[in-house]
């Protein structure tokens, strides 16, 4: 038997969205959002999308800077995402809040990526599309790194347990590599 899930709720059926950090820079305000909402776009150009609600500050840094590094914590930085998802950069330093330390990133020169976290993208910010209350920023791929050692062709869960957002304050994290 089957129960409802309330429409509001629903996307919490699919959503065991990997939880990312996403730094983004302008005119030396550096900020921090906490997304589960992202998703690969293309393959070739590799292009990213990335949802942000657009009363989030975030979403205001991106659209003028135009680019943001997606940064990959692992489970030990969930203390840290749920501080960066809870308060607004608007009114705290969300590094000096959280305890993350910003460090140059590799090919862009304005955001910095966070030096805790285990992987990175860097995107060009390519396209903002207007869906509902969020904007879609697609991010065009120009630079990705991992931490050695935990990243060969695939994230290594025998060696580092990612990080998945379940909805609301739940979350999850991996725990083993199924091969079909």
């Amino acid at each position: 038997m089957k129960v409802e899930v309330h429409k509001s709720q629903a996307t919490r059926l699919i959503n065991a969205g990997g939880v990312i950090l996403v730094t983004s820079c302008y005119k030396d305000k550096p900020n921090i959002i906490t997304l589960a909402w992202h998703t690969p776009i293309s393959k070739d150009p590799g292009l990213i999308g990335i949802s942000i609600a657009k009363s989030h500050l975030s979403y205001e840094l991106i659209n003028k800077s135009e680019e943001f590094i997606i940064n990959i914590p692992d489970a030990g930085l969930l203390k840290q995402a749920l501080s960066c998802g809870s308060i607004s950069g608007a009114k705290v330093d969300k590094f000096k809040e959280s305890g993350l330390t910003a460090e140059k990133a590799d090919k862009l020169m304005k955001t910095p990526r966070i030096k805790e976290c285990i992987g990175h993208i860097e995107c060009y910010l390519r396209d903002i599309r207007d869906i509902g209350d969020h904007g879609l920023f697609i991010g065009e791929v120009i630079f990705a790194s991992a931490e050695e050692g935990l990243f060969n062709e695939t994230w290594q869960v025998d060696k580092v347990k990612l990080l998945f957002h379940l909805g609301s304050k739940f979350f999850t994290n991996s725990s083993e590599m199924l091969k079909a």
